[in-house]
């Protein structure tokens, strides 16, 4: 039989008989029922917790003296008493010297101060309230931060109920708390004729040592596994200003753009949720997508909301002399998973995504405001890297010129042979200029794509719609200048003054360009590239390129589900 060492722990120990229990046919039942016990996983925890409770005992420092102080005044004044050696002089220097009397100042403070928490008595009648009813006294041990869970009142027995534990919060941690459990005290305040807001209140004032009166509920639920879903929020949440949260302290606060993971969805109607890198191990509530939807939609109805169905604005300042086809068409290259495709935006679920050696590179889209010059630094970038990047070469109806080659510059196709690839929905846009039609097609980016290169477009935002497919995975980078603050200038001839007066109009048009894009299609952009001048974008613009092919990105999760 295996013997225990001196220093074998409890846990050990229970582990040991555990293993040694064989039962026999007289006490078969007996020995089951001991192992099931012995083997449960909370008495094993609780075994490892009073182990490291008795090793906080025997472990933790304490000082040898809560008199440092006065301890070296004696010396000092010893020392003085006869004459020193140079070793004697050096020490009585060092006794003396301001800071040293500083450092032992605060260590006798220190040493006299008991920093462990201190938990109130239990009440007098707490064996009387036990016989009466199932209550449970739970003390917690809390920081500023909030406790974690929000209440409730039944509306059939009156009563207030625990309606959601939040991950990671203080109740959480404890595993004390669940949902149903009936609350009747907070630090020996009744809370049996409090209104809900007056007992959040009373939970948030209460800091250190927090002693709850519970009724556990008649089931408690089990403990769920945090979940790894993953969503993208597409709107601006300020849970402050959301009247309808049932706990604004509880919220969790994000922008378009976040990743959030989604803990649990037990709530239809609020989720909790972590935004992904935040330290805060404490889940807060989010609105469910289900219940933002219905609020939204009841917004457009009251007429406080515009119809995302509703034809939009053209973006302001892109390609002036370039009309491009707007109609929404779909074609053979998949089907589209835009999230703008459903009536309102919420959140889009996403997962990691890291491209395989196997897999042809993603598609780069490049979309800018005015004054972005998107083509010029796309061209100076496929210049750099010919091998590794390419343009999908266009199609256009205009005559060929003597220089240019089919398929190099441009696919010279006839005007009828145009009109027919667009009823076959094969451009992801087109438009004419100078009466000639232009466009880019989808085997253009195909055939690029073929060749292992990297393909980069620059499109309208409306092309997005056609392109976000899990066929091309695109990564959206949107392009714009740096655009300076208008200044009020002296006022100097009226011809300059025209000048500046025109300068500050189209830094004006600028501003509204970027404005407009982002407001309607900023859910789309994975980057956003200020281009202060070229050389500084198209460095940076290499090195986003060269992380696609190094790095994991978030993603639809359609886009890699097959």
């Amino acid at each position: 039989m295996p013997v225990l060492t001196a220093g074998a722990g409890l846990h050990e120990t229970l582990a040991l008989l555990t293993s040694q229990l064989r039962p026999d046919a007289n006490h078969k039942e007996d020995m089951v029922f001991l192992k099931d016990v012995f083997s449960e996983r909370s008495l094993g925890y609780l075994m490892k917790i009073h182990e490291k409770l008795r090793q906080y005992e025997r472990q933790s420092p304490t000082p040898v003296l809560h008199s440092a102080s006065s301890l070296a005044e004696d010396v000092a004044e010893e020392l003085q008493s006869g004459p020193m050696s140079s070793e004697e002089k050096e020490l009585l220097h060092l006794l003396t010297s301001p800071h040293l009397k500083a450092v032992l100042s605060v260590h006798d403070t220190v040493a006299q101060k008991n920093f462990d928490p201190v938990l109130p008595p239990l009440p007098d009648d707490f064996e009387d309230e036990l016989e009466e009813e199932s209550v449970k006294i739970v003390r917690l041990v809390k920081n500023k931060e909030p406790l974690g869970a929000t209440i409730r009142r039944d509306e059939a027995t009156g009563a207030v109920i625990v309606a959601r534990i939040m991950r990671g919060g203080a109740a959480d941690r404890s595993g004390l708390v669940h949902v149903g459990d009936e609350l009747r005290e907070v630090n020996g305040v009744s809370v049996i004729h409090k209104r809900p807001d007056e007992i959040s209140q009373l939970l948030s004032q209460s800091q250190g040592s927090i002693t709850l009166k519970i009724i556990p509920a008649i089931k408690e639920e089990d403990r769920l596994k945090e979940s790894k879903v993953y969503m993208r929020a597409l709107f601006d949440y300020i849970p402050l200003e959301d009247k309808a949260t049932p706990c604004q302290e509880a919220g969790l606060p994000f922008k378009r753009g976040d990743i959030l993971q989604v803990v649990s969805q037990d709530d239809s109607t609020w989720w909790q949720a972590k935004r992904v890198g935040d330290s805060n191990l404490r889940a807060g509530l989010i609105p469910s997508k289900q219940f933002q939807e219905r609020r939204l939609a009841y917004r457009m109805k009251m007429g406080t909301l515009p119809n995302p169905k509703s034809p939009k604005k053209p973006v302001s300042g892109l390609r002036r002399s370039f009309r491009l086809s707007r109609k929404d068409r779909q074609g053979s290259s998949g089907e589209c998973s835009d999230p703008g495709a459903s009536e309102f935006l919420t959140y889009e679920e996403v997962t990691r995504y890291q491209q395989r050696p196997s897999e042809r590179p993603r598609l780069v889209v490049l979309i800018g405001s005015l004054g972005a010059r998107i083509n010029e630094l796309k061209q100076r970038v496929i210049a750099e890297n010919p091998h590794c990047y390419a343009v999908a070469v266009p199609h256009t109806t205009r005559p060929k010129k003597p220089h240019e080659k089919d398929g190099v510059e441009y696919h010279f196709v006839t005007k009828q042979q145009f009109d027919a690839d667009i009823l076959n929905n094969k451009f992801i846009e087109h438009g004419e200029y100078k009466e000639n039609q232009y466009g880019t097609s989808i085997e253009a980016i195909r055939s690029i794509q073929a060749k292992n290169k990297m393909c980069i477009v620059d499109v309208q935002p409306e092309a997005l719609k056609r392109l976000r497919t899990a066929e091309f995975k695109p990564y959206v980078i949107f392009v714009k200048p740096r655009v300076p603050e208008s200044r009020r200038r002296p006022s100097v001839s009226p011809c300059i003054n025209q000048y500046f007066l025109q300068q500050d109009e189209d830094l004006q048009e600028m501003r509204q360009s970027a404005l407009q894009i982002d407001q309607q299609y900023g859910h789309l952009v994975d980057r956003v590239l200020i281009k202060e001048d070229s050389a500084s974008a198209c460095a940076e613009l290499q090195g986003i390129l060269e992380s696609l092919e190094q790095e994991s990105f978030w993603v639809p999760v359609s886009w890699v589900r097959t």
